[in-house]
């Protein structure tokens, strides 16, 4: 049987231990995925809910480390520069690292936040921009989201200094969110955000964060402008919005810009007009229309939409250069009844007694619960992402099929991206983000989840390395075991930190979590270059080779994970294979032991809500890093 040697024995150590000691530097914590609002009717009632003011800018996660600090979108994009002011604030705590969540605002004298105004800081005086911080992730190493949200801002108010401009506590009030919300709407203000004052931190739209507008206001793209037949300037902006992963007219914008906009805005649009229609739209409205490539993302408020889909007396806010074209979909208004209690989901399961694995006699209601329970960890990795699904809707014995497009049969609670084809056109893959689209999934037969390496807000940008370890036939587990340290050892030194997952099949992933920031034929040139370096150093156990009959005896470094529009299988994902077992985060110490990667399976899904919660997996999958050069 083939072996495959390594410089570092895995019986002695795991590779990249966690930092020990408290009186050591600590660096900022990486980024981390952040928790969304849901969108609501009306502010939930009781005591159970506390209430903060809805913030009118940018929001950012803050990491501090023992003299560093960085900010991040809610994308990942280190936006530190943008923020200087803040982030040098931030450095100043007093703190060995925190992972602060917050909003980016410039206050008017009033005390209003305002967009418009953050915008032309951003342009030209950074030093105006404020932070108000309203959660507390990490704190010195500890990883505070499994605790309730009242715990976690308490923790938050001792670090944030009284009297900070630059910092702020973000304060809020425990009931009387009705109430709170006239207030605000008669004050001008955005609104009020709800969260479950006993709720964890989960890094998805998970239900327990709730937002109440006084206006309707979100982004659209902008796909065109009318001329001005009293300047050279635009008349009004055409804005876009994709509906079922595809791109819709919804309407013009001719209100909010000043001259300088104007005029910044027509040298932002001139690269980027083309001659063909970019959204269907009614001749009498677009008419002498210069059309763009739908690149742009505006802020827009407006009072309402019509039934034909276009918005009601709109007026320009700004650009948002922090979501791309691809992740603006319309939000609507869920009734805040159906989610005011955010453990139950709203999805019925039926035939919840089929049989889905005939070997073990899991049935689909046995997955089903597998989902629900494992929700609030596998959404900060699976949501907000084009995901593929393996669908086997009479059970894995009989057919299942890979599917990424939908006609519309999964309803609300599974999303669209429009997704540009090689060909050009757009397709709407699918994407999910919250509990009740995970188990719409599973009420329509899925099994397996499978995601891209990048997430809807940036689908050009990687956001993680995947190298899947897929042993030949005969090969036994402790040469992939071997072999999942070796690979971790080279990439320890080209300066990659790395984690183990067991796949629940018969490798190993070894995932490099990425900044996203290089660029999809960038990654697939590093994994691919990376892949032939390994097989070349050790043909005898590797190789990087796609015919199998070339595989014999020898593990296949699946590079191939690591391009665009391919899939991967996502933690805590079941999958259609005998047993029903399950896709599980593990740590380099345990790589050492497992007994094999299918070690868990749909049932223990109590326990690994308990593991992911534990100090031992606390930071798996993230790290600060990019491509380094190969």
């Amino acid at each position: 049987m083939a072996r495959v040697v390594t410089k570092t024995s895995p019986a002695r150590g795991g590779g990249a231990s966690p930092r020990s000691g408290s009186a050591r530097a600590m660096k900022p914590p990486p980024f981390r995925a952040v928790q969304l609002a849901q969108l609501v009717d009306s502010v939930p009632p009781g005591s159970r809910w506390l209430h903060e003011m809805k913030y009118d800018g940018y929001r950012l996660l803050v990491a501090v480390g023992t003299g560093e600090a960085r900010g991040y979108t809610r994308s990942g994009l280190d936006w530190s520069e943008k923020f200087a002011g803040i982030v040098e604030a931030a450095r100043a705590l007093k703190v060995r690292s925190a992972l602060i969540d917050g909003e980016a605002v410039v206050l008017e004298p009033d005390g209003r936040s305002s967009f418009q105004a953050l915008q032309g800081a951003l342009k030209g005086a950074p030093g105006s921009i404020d932070y108000f911080a309203f959660d507390l992730l990490e704190l010195d190493g500890e990883d505070l989201t499994g605790l309730p949200l009242t715990e976690r801002k308490a923790k938050l108010r001792a670090i944030i200094p009284e009297g900070r401009d630059r910092l702020r506590y973000s304060e809020h009030i425990v009931g009387n969110g009705e109430k709170l919300l006239h207030q605000f709407c008669d004050a001008g203000l955005e609104g009020v955000i709800s969260k479950l004052a006993t709720g964890k931190y989960v890094g998805a739209r998970s239900g327990g964060w709730l937002k109440t507008k006084c206006i309707k206001r979100q982004e659209f793209v902008v796909v065109g402008w009318t001329p001005s037949d009293k300047s050279r300037s635009f008349r009004s902006l055409i804005l876009g919005v994709h509906e079922k992963g595809e791109l819709r007219y919804a309407g013009k914008v001719g209100t909010g810009f000043d001259t300088a906009e104007l005029l910044r805005l027509m040298q932002i649009m001139a690269p980027l007009e083309q001659t063909s229609p970019t959204v269907k739209a009614p001749r009498a409205e677009v008419r002498g229309a210069h059309w763009l490539k739908p690149k742009l993302v505006a802020e827009i408020a407006f009072t309402e939409m019509t039934n034909e889909g276009t918005l009601r007396h709109p007026s320009y806010l700004g650009l948002r250069e922090d979501k791309k074209p691809e992740a603006v979909v319309l939000e609507t208004e869920a009734p805040v009844a159906e989610l005011s209690a955010p453990a139950t989901s709203t999805v019925k399961i039926s035939n919840r007694d089929r049989i889905i694995d005939p070997d073990s006699g899991i049935t689909k209601g046995q997955l089903a619960d597998h989902y629900a329970a494992v929700a609030p960890i596998m959404l900060p990795w699976v949501g907000s992402r084009p995901i593929s699904l393996v669908r086997c809707p009479q059970g894995r014995a009989k057919k299942c099929f890979f599917q990424k497009h939908d006609a519309g049969s999964f309803g609300d609670t599974v999303k669209h991206v429009g997704i540009l084809e090689k060909d050009g056109h757009e397709e709407p893959y699918l994407y999910i983000d919250t509990a009740d689209g995970l188990l719409t999934c599973v009420q329509m037969g899925s099994i397996e989840f499978h995601g891209w390496g990048a997430r809807i807000e940036d689908v050009e940008k990687a956001d993680r390395l995947v190298f899947d370890l897929d042993p030949d036939e005969g090969l036994d587990f402790e040469a992939v075991r071997t072999a999942a340290f070796h690979f971790r050892d080279i990439l320890q030194q080209i300066g990659l930190e790395t984690f183990p997952m067991a796949t629940g099949g018969k490798g190993i992933h070894v995932i490099a979590p990425l900044v996203p920031k290089a660029e999809w034929p960038e990654v697939k040139d590093f994994a691919h270059r990376l892949a032939q370096a390994v097989a070349q150093s050790d043909p005898e156990n590797f190789t990087a080779a796609l015919p199998k009959a070339q595989r014999k005896g020898r593990i296949f470094v699946d590079y191939l994970r690591n391009q665009r529009g391919a899939t991967a299988v996502m933690p805590y994902s079941a999958r259609a294979r005998s047993g029903a077992p399950v896709a599980v985060p593990i740590t380099w110490k345990e790589m050492e032991t497992i007994d094999t990667p299918a070690h868990w399976h749909v049932g223990d899904g109590a326990e690994l809500v308990k593991r992911a919660g534990s100090k031992a997996l606390a930071g798996w999958g993230r790290a600060d890093q990019v491509l380094p050069d190969l």
